[in-house]
């Protein structure tokens, strides 16, 4: 017959040091879980100003192989901003590159200090070049940034070698993917852009974007592939699905692991057709 010996009452005894150390371990491991993890997303997110196009479609649309022979004429092109600094433009030239978009603009703080030497340097060994703005929906309004871009580069001329400006408009690198916005407000806020920008230069300006994100983000919109052409972003063999309205894409981003410069795109057309839109 067991025999009941006084405290051995587990119930009845008072925390003692050891399962108290243990509480206070836990305690502590776990608040030393959070500090990493603070220091990490800092760590990840790139300083204002940085962005670029295509920036996000690796992380979120991956790579899936590069363009196959179509049969089809298509023209060479890149792009590039600031963190690629002064570029090789002969070398592209005589790789068979025709055409270039610098990046300008990002929201209403910030110009490339490279873009005199990005956006004449094409124009000066013989490209058509155009000028892009990343779009950061979250801070100002459409029409603001719009201004801001055509202000500082975003310009056009009719002298045949001009691209009307391109608005880079994917997910933001600095925070939530749609930049803390509804689809129908996103869709205002792209409307209020392209308006402005139309407003001011008389051209429609490019729109340049990820399937994926313009479906997450805008609700799969369709409204503005009648007056604004279309550069696709996919790393793949082919574009794949385009966003609604689009029945066929003007300019595609295909890879961002190209010679010379990283980031390579293809006109669905030969030059005269590159012309045709620089000429309007």
């Amino acid at each position: 017959m067991p025999v009941h010996r006084p405290g051995s009452d587990r119930s009845a005894r008072p925390l003692g040091p050891r399962p108290l150390a243990v509480l206070v371990t836990a305690l502590l491991a776990a608040l030393s879980l959070t500090l990493p993890l603070t220091s990490a997303q800092a760590a990840t997110t790139p300083g204002r100003g940085s962005a670029h196009m295509g920036m996000g479609v690796l992380a979120h649309d991956g790579r899936h192989g590069t363009p196959t022979s179509a049969g089809v004429t298509q023209t060479e092109g890149v792009d590039v901003s600031g963190y690629q600094g002064n570029v090789a433009w002969s070398t592209l030239w005589n790789s068979g590159v025709r055409w270039a978009y610098t990046k300008a603009t990002e929201g209403t703080y910030y110009t490339n200090p490279y873009f005199a030497q990005q956006y004449n340097g094409s124009y000066n060994v013989g490209m058509i070049r155009g000028a892009y703005h990343f779009a950061t929906p979250d801070t100002t309004s459409g029409a603001t940034q719009a201004s801001y871009f055509v202000g500082h580069g975003g310009g056009w001329s009719r002298d045949g070698r001009t691209l009307p400006g391109a608005l880079d408009i994917e997910w933001n690198p600095y925070g939530a993917e749609c930049y803390g916005k509804s689809a129908s407000a996103m869709v205002s806020w792209i409307a209020d852009f392209l308006n402005t920008y139309k407003s001011l230069t008389g051209r429609d300006a490019v729109i340049y974007t990820a399937t994926s994100w313009w479906s997450d983000c805008t609700g799969n919109y369709g409204g503005f592939a009648a007056n604004n052409p279309l550069w696709i972003a996919r790393y793949a063999s082919d574009p794949g699905t385009l966003p609604a309205g689009w029945s066929y894409y003007t300019m595609w981003q295909y890879t961002s692991s190209g010679p010379t410069v990283g980031d390579h795109d293809k006109f669905n057309g030969a030059l005269d057709r590159v012309q045709a839109l620089a000429n309007g």
